[in-house]
């Protein structure tokens, strides 16, 4: 349980054996919990076990409206809002446990809304990159009007999952446990997000891996599309975009779980390279920083993106 700031925010947490690596905060989409990133299907699909396994302590919070929070703010709050509360649940967590080299987000669809208001708002000091999966900034298919159905209603199989083979046989008989009714505050929020990214995007300074799913129904991912994200996010140190075969919208469930959990770790671990380094950089020998000062003076300039 979290504090955040005067509401209580539910969470899982899987913790590494010794110090950890970094802190992985999983947000949640639309019509979902945290569950969501600890699969039951089958024991690979796991993020919480996965990351914890690979030394990295993994929170993986109940949105505002969703969890311990549902009965008290059962409209949800809007993404600014959910930004500030989840600042202040991150300032209660890091005052019990180590965050190891820093924080890096993982987040879902809505979460992927929320990962990036909250980086643009400033989410925390230690922040060192951000992956997100089942959003872009252009709808291929209109959001919901309301307050939509845990399935999505008419069409929602296909956008929420799509080919149902991609799934473990045990997914959909556990779905109970994973998904939950979509705050009417978020669901209504959903249809303003193309304009509310372009505000935005300019001011998300951390390195941004996305990931479009092969049969990913809700975003367009075509060249185009693409390309005005890339423009939209340049201010970005180090944006990477791709795609996870194999996968629907809710990647986290099926049966690419795994690989797309590995890949994304990679980039952030990425993201951590330069943290980690610094210890020995500073405890360098006097001699040994001058002889590497001069050596870079004579060396050419490192291409940036």
């Amino acid at each position: 349980m979290l504090d955040a700031g005067g509401t209580t925010l539910s969470a899982l947490l899987a913790e590494a054996q010794g110090p950890p690596r970094a802190t992985l905060l999983a947000l949640h989409g639309g019509g979902m919990t945290a569950a969501y990133f600890d699969g039951q299907a089958d024991p690979a699909l796991s993020l919480l076990t996965l990351g914890a396994s690979l030394g990295w302590t993994v929170l993986a919070v109940d949105r505002p409206g969703y969890g311990a929070s549902a009965e008290t703010l059962p409209d949800g709050l809007p993404l600014a809002e959910q930004a500030v509360a989840l600042r202040h649940a991150l300032a209660d967590f890091g005052g019990r446990y180590p965050l190891g080299a820093g924080l890096c987000v993982l987040a879902h669809s809505y979460g992927g809304k929320l990962a990036l208001t909250a980086a643009a708002q400033g989410l925390h000091d230690e922040l060192l990159g951000i992956e997100i999966s089942g959003c872009g900034h252009r709808y291929a298919a209109d959001p919901p009007a309301g307050r939509p159905a845990p399935f999505g209603g008419p069409g929602g199989p296909r956008l929420n999952w799509g080919p149902l083979t991609l799934y473990a046989p045990r997914t959909f008989s556990l779905a109970g446990s994973v998904v939950a009714p979509m705050p009417l505050r978020e669901a209504v929020e959903a249809a303003r997000w193309e304009g509310a990214f372009r505000t935005l995007a300019g001011a998300v300074r951390v390195p941004v891996r996305m990931t479009f799913a092969e049969y990913e129904g809700w975003w367009r991912h075509d060249p185009e599309a693409l390309a005005e994200l890339t423009g939209l996010l340049s201010s970005v140190p180090r944006l990477v975009i791709e795609r996870q075969p194999g996968a629907g919208h809710n990647i986290s469930l099926g049966w690419a779980a795994r690989a797309y959990h590995l890949r994304a770790l990679g980039f952030l671990e990425e993201c951590l390279q330069p943290r980690l380094a610094r210890p020995a950089s500073v405890s360098a020998s006097a001699s040994a920083s001058a002889s590497a000062s001069a050596r870079a003076a004579s060396a050419p300039e490192p291409i940036q993106r």
